[in-house]
């Protein structure tokens, strides 16, 4: 009998506890809502981290872009500078060029008008010498004679020289009282005929130092005594 009892009352006390344990129901269901809500926000973040990446992969295409756009920028602006530099330079040489020609031009003007020997007057007479030849006795004979040449214009056709004037009395072109100054003039009639004219200035002193205009029979003289030295310093002359 007594068993009985405790038998029952056992199974009654496990019913009374059984009964009063509290329904975790709710509890699990929120569980699984802030389960799936931290799910969610885990995959916004990763969508988020993976969003990131790729916009900074973007950021550093851009950055590499503009580097380079940089240093394309810089490239181009230093060959400007150096072909403005070089442009410069040639603009330099183009008016240096410009003024030489100019100044080229302005001699060859001069060349011709100094070529341009007026044959009234004076002696002439061909000679069966080439140019060079007669040019050469010509400088030698002046100089010989003490003359300086003040003024020398020659090409490969034509020369002309002018001397200074002489004060002095020389021994063997000039007759004591007198001054004299040379114009010589060359021109090449074929490889080996050369055309040799003679014009001088001649002046008589007196011995108060006046100057005396010479008759034209004594300026004659004296050129025709220059055409004289200038034939015996030929090559091969016997005069």
């Amino acid at each position: 009998m007594r068993r009985t009892h405790v038998r029952v009352l056992l199974g009654g006390l496990a019913f009374f506890v059984l009964a009063c344990q509290p329904d975790d129901s709710p509890l699990k269901l929120e569980n699984e809502t802030l389960r799936k809500q931290a799910e969610k926000q885990e995959s916004v973040i990763i969508s988020l981290q993976d969003g990131n990446k790729v916009m900074q992969q973007q950021i550093d295409l851009l950055n590499k872009e503009l580097r380079e756009a940089k240093e394309q920028v810089e490239r181009v602006m230093t060959e400007r500078t150096s072909l403005t530099a070089q442009l410069d330079v040639e603009e330099v040489k183009n008016r240096k060029l410009a003024a030489e020609a100019q100044k080229i031009a302005e001699k060859a003007a001069q060349l011709g008008q100094a070529l341009r020997v007026d044959d009234k007057g004076g002696v002439a007479e061909e000679l069966s010498q080439p140019f060079s030849a007669v040019a050469k006795a010509t400088e030698e004979a002046l100089s010989k004679n003490g003359y300086g040449i003040r003024v020398t214009v020659r090409t490969d056709q034509k020369a002309v020289y002018v001397t200074e004037r002489k004060m002095s009395q020389p021994a063997s072109l000039e007759v004591p009282g007198f001054r004299n100054q040379y114009l010589v003039s060359l021109q090449v009639l074929a490889p080996n005929r050369t055309r040799l004219h003679i014009k001088a200035e001649f002046e008589r002193m007196t011995q108060g130092n006046r100057i005396l205009q010479s008759s034209p029979e004594e300026t004659a003289e004296i050129e025709r005594r220059l055409i004289a030295e200038i034939n015996r310093a030929l090559p091969g002359s016997k005069v």
